[in-house]
């Protein structure tokens, strides 16, 4: 028996919003449907053509002209065909049933009941083995896990070469209570293959690759009282306003010594001022690409940029929380396995954004969506003081290459161009409109460079 694991998982992009656009929405269904047929089907595609043509040869030539070399090579490649298929499938539901009783077995002995905690992008061990299996004939195993999705699967041999050992990388965060993955048995010619499906309990849970980001400014706003001059804000700070005397003025303020020399009445009041509040609400917002954001996210909670008093929720999250452990899983759940995420921002900030003096950090990919207008009615709806941080991987700063250019490239600059094309980098022209756009709405913006680890003013200045 052969084995083969290095199939990754395929990567639908998470997608939010009130619309999507009827390829998106056809694309899973047809993804949907082969994986259905092919799981049903036990013919491959190469079977089907096999078996066509030597029907057709055996009616035609073998039949119709008697042609006995023609009949002879249509029975031989019908009697492959089906003995492919019998090898198949008498070998695929024997391997189905011992598959499925060594993994019971491991549930009852709760060897993978555990936790697992991955970072998307590296490769880690799930625990999963297989033996090899050698007695079956003239067929390959291959399996690959297919919930949650975006996992890449490869397996190694162990050190007495008896048994598969299994291997993940993430390419995505997530959080799953469970495991699924897709068993497929073929035959060596590729006509035939018999695949199924088998759920584990067991929890996975898949951080956001930090990339190159090590830390952040301290992400803590200003909001009113004690300091720094601000005209927009409250009078509390230093006293420091001398105006003439009005009646109303508190007696206390005014100045005795100045009245002694000039015989007027001057009052000195507290400057408008702000200060760094003690009280930061942030929250992450989910979407297409927005891996980059829940890097930063992540990366803000484990560095604690945001302050000493904070409060952590995401798209997806129930529960506010003050603890790293709780929101880092917060930002794992927030990529939804199934459909999109509901904005959450407004019920967050209905029952703690009216505690006090607070402001709110926002998380959010650096490219406008549906968030932007759903941030806007938010900002609008709560007298609250908002800052925006946009995460990105990366800046496209010029139009794309005619295609006889790009084959005089390195690889870096293919790989650059692959990144950019993917959808993974941002316009800096449309980050620019973007940072205009919330300069009119929220107090201040930062851009972050998972990539570089660098980051940017609303001026696109580093800091």
């Amino acid at each position: 028996m052969q084995l083969r694991a290095n199939s990754p998982a395929s990567d639908s992009a998470n997608t939010t919003g009130d619309s999507q656009t009827p390829r998106s929405t056809l694309l899973p269904l047809l993804r949907s449907a082969g994986d259905l047929l092919r799981e049903r089907f036990p013919l491959t595609v190469q079977g089907v053509a096999v078996l066509v043509i030597a029907m057709f040869a055996l009616r035609t030539f073998g039949y119709g002209r008697m042609d006995l070399v023609v009949f002879a090579l249509a029975v031989c490649a019908l009697a492959i065909v089906l003995f492919s298929t019998v090898i198949v499938l008498l070998g695929g539901l024997l391997l189905r049933y011992q598959i499925v009783d060594q993994l019971e077995r491991q549930v009852i002995l709760r060897r993978h009941i555990a936790r697992m905690k991955v970072e998307a992008g590296y490769p880690n061990e799930t625990g999963f083995t297989m033996s090899t299996m050698p007695w079956l004939p003239l067929i390959s195993v291959r399996w690959e896990i297919v919930r949650p999705d975006a996992i890449r699967t490869r397996n190694r041999l162990s050190e007495d070469e008896q048994q598969w050992e299994e291997e993940i990388i993430p390419l995505r965060r997530c959080k799953s209570p469970t495991i699924t993955r897709r068993f497929t048995v073929r035959d060596v010619l590729g006509f035939s293959r018999f695949s199924w499906r088998f759920t584990q309990e067991g929890e996975l849970l898949a951080l956001p690759q930090a990339g190159s980001i090590k830390s952040l400014p301290l992400l803590r706003s200003l909001t009113a009282e004690d300091g720094i001059p601000d005209p927009g804000g409250h009078p509390e700070g230093d006293r420091m306003e001398i105006r003439p005397y009005v009646p109303g003025d508190p007696v206390r303020n005014i100045m005795w010594k100045v009245y002694a020399r000039n015989r007027h009445l001057t009052v000195r009041l507290a400057e408008r001022s702000v200060f760094h509040s003690n009280r930061t609400l942030a929250y992450l917002l989910s979407g297409p690409n927005d891996e980059a954001a829940a890097a930063v996210a992540r990366v803000a909670v484990e560095s604690g940029a945001l302050g000493e008093d904070w409060l952590f929720c995401a798209d997806g999250g129930d529960t506010p929380t003050n603890q790293i452990g709780e929101a880092l899983e917060l930002i794992a759940q927030s990529r939804a396995l199934d459909g999109a995420h509901a904005y959450g921002l407004d019920h967050y900030l209905q029952h703690f954004g009216n505690q006090g003096s607070v402001h709110c950090i926002v998380f959010a990919n650096a490219e406008a969506g549906p968030w932007l207008q759903q941030l806007r009615a938010t900002i609008g709806r709560f007298r609250v003081r908002f800052s925006v941080v946009l995460a990105t991987d990366g800046f496209i700063t010029s139009k794309p290459r005619p295609r006889w250019q790009k084959l005089l490239f390195n690889d870096s600059e293919a790989r650059r161009e692959q990144r950019e094309s993917a959808g993974q980098a941002t316009s800096v022209v449309e980050l620019s409109r973007l940072l205009t756009e919330l300069g009119q709405l929220v107090e201040s913006t930062m851009v972050v460079d998972r990539r570089t680890g660098l980051t940017y003013d609303k001026r696109m200045n580093r800091v």
